[in-house]
């Protein structure tokens, strides 16, 4: 009889364990609800995404992006916001943007330099580098056959190349997704600089994602909110849900970046911060962000739409790899340089792997309508890069800007059109007719590598919060 007591008291006690530990997990899970099954207008699991990532890709990008042409990148932080005056200044000094020296800069970008910081007269590295690459097999024929034929002026006035560049600089502005640069910016190091919460918050912040929300995003009739919900989303057409989860996607991913590098030694607020600090995961600020009950409901999905943006940016670097595995990535360090296009080269395989890539063909289908669609879909992005140059603290200016630059390149790459076709010429394409440059191959690739880690920092909050 009393063994028959004490099975049924255990029994009771295992129940109960289960029913609390059961509903604890079930709690503690409510932010990532969400993350399974398919991914919304994409063909692959959010499984399949997390293993591919955090297995293959992260490892491999987090060793490249330590290579020095891809920590080093020439940003303007200087402009003024074209819509408001904003004097907002960053709640702690580790807002601050560390520029680069001359000296700090590899010799082989320095070509790319304002001419104030190295001699007039002197050839730059990377102008004789490209002065030694530009011929492709048909110009040194035609230069073969001229010395032949006798001499042909190749003179061309200062007006003529100057109404070349108006020409080139039009043309560009046709592909492009963001806003070029057209003023001297200056080369910050990445890895000496790297995103992380700097207290940047309250109306400014706020006002920064409310304009990209409610007056560059497209939106259902009726819905008020700076964000669109989940359920309304569905009611819109392909193009205007991919525009809105590929911004969704984004904004999650900054969010768990500043989640998962919080400032954890010191107090919120302060002005001066000890060079001992340290920084690392902070669990509520991350569910304050994501969870359910504080975002009605919607954080769960926006960390979907991260998944949605991940996959859009791994179709573009799939897409444009025929171009990237014939960049030199030269910085005038010759060993450098080739270690970088072996990494650059094994990333591409592993994304070629990949069994279902984001399906841009079957957007801006259906005639001019299409077209005058996609022209407003690009003209939109355009307005979110202006918007980054109203950021209130320079280094999420900078971390912002570098990402919708390379969310911008993507689609760029996605969209244009070039990258349907140019690949079956790819022998006959001179360096002049190429269309990335630097600038677009580094923002490309490093947000890509905020995605992965993104995605890889979520693994350590759901371990966390288990």
């Amino acid at each position: 009889m009393s063994r028959l007591i004490f099975l049924i008291f255990i029994s009771i006690v295992n129940l109960t364990l289960a029913n609390y530990f059961g509903s604890h997990s079930h709690k503690n899970d409510q932010c990532f609800c969400k993350l399974k099954g398919s991914i919304d207008d994409c063909s692959c699991n959010v499984d399949t995404v997390d293993y591919f990532n955090n297995m293959k890709i992260y490892p491999r990008l987090q060793s490249l992006l330590l290579r020095d042409y891809f920590r080093f990148y020439k940003v303007n932080l200087k402009k003024e916001c074209p819509f408001w005056a904003d004097d907002s200044k960053c709640a702690i000094r580790y807002c601050h943007v560390q520029p680069c020296q001359a000296d700090d800069i590899p010799v082989g970008l320095k070509g790319d330099l304002p001419r104030d910081l190295h001699h007039h007269d002197e050839e730059s590295p990377y102008d004789k580098y490209l002065a030694e690459n530009k011929l492709n097999d048909c110009e040194q024929t035609a230069r073969d056959h001229n010395k032949e034929l006798g001499y042909l002026n190749r003179t061309i006035s200062s007006k003529n190349y100057k109404e070349f560049e108006r020409w080139q600089y039009h043309d560009d502005n046709l592909d492009n997704f963001c806003i070029k640069e057209t003023s001297p910016g200056e080369y910050v190091d990445l890895l000496l600089n790297p995103e992380r919460y700097t207290g940047y918050k309250g109306p400014s912040a706020h006002r920064i994602w409310r304009t990209i929300y409610m007056e560059n995003c497209f939106r259902p009739d009726s819905s008020p909110h700076n964000f669109i919900k989940s359920s309304k989303i569905d009611g819109m057409c392909l193009e205007k849900r991919a525009f809105y989860r590929a911004i969704s996607g984004l904004h999650a991913s900054i969010n768990i970046h500043l989640s998962a590098k919080y400032l954890l030694s010191s107090q919120e607020g302060m002005a001066f911060v000890r060079e001992s600090s340290e920084w690392g995961p902070n669990l509520p600020e991350f569910q304050r962000r994501f969870s359910p009950e504080t975002t009605g409901n919607e954080g769960p999905g926006w960390l979907k739409n991260l998944y949605f943006l991940y996959l859009l940016e791994l179709r573009a670097l799939y897409k444009a790899a025929p171009y990237l595995e014939r960049e030199q990535y030269y910085t005038g360090n010759e060993a450098e340089d080739v270690d970088t296009k072996m990494a650059v080269m094994d990333i591409l395989q592993v994304v070629k792997s990949f069994p279902d890539h984001f399906d841009e063909s079957l957007m801006f289908n259906g005639g001019s309508e299409a077209q005058v669609l996609k022209e407003e879909f690009r003209q939109h992005f355009r307005n979110i890069s202006r918007i980054m140059d109203c950021v209130g603290c320079d280094k999420c200016k900078l971390w912002g800007k570098l990402q919708v630059h390379g969310v911008g390149t993507a689609l760029k790459v996605l969209f244009s059109g070039k990258f349907d076709t140019w690949s079956s010429t790819l022998n006959n394409i001179d360096r002049k007719q190429f269309y990335l440059d630097r600038s677009e191959i580094v923002a490309l690739i490093n947000g890509f590598g905020r995605l992965s880690e993104s995605i890889f920092e979520l693994e350590n909050f759901r371990k966390m919060m288990r």
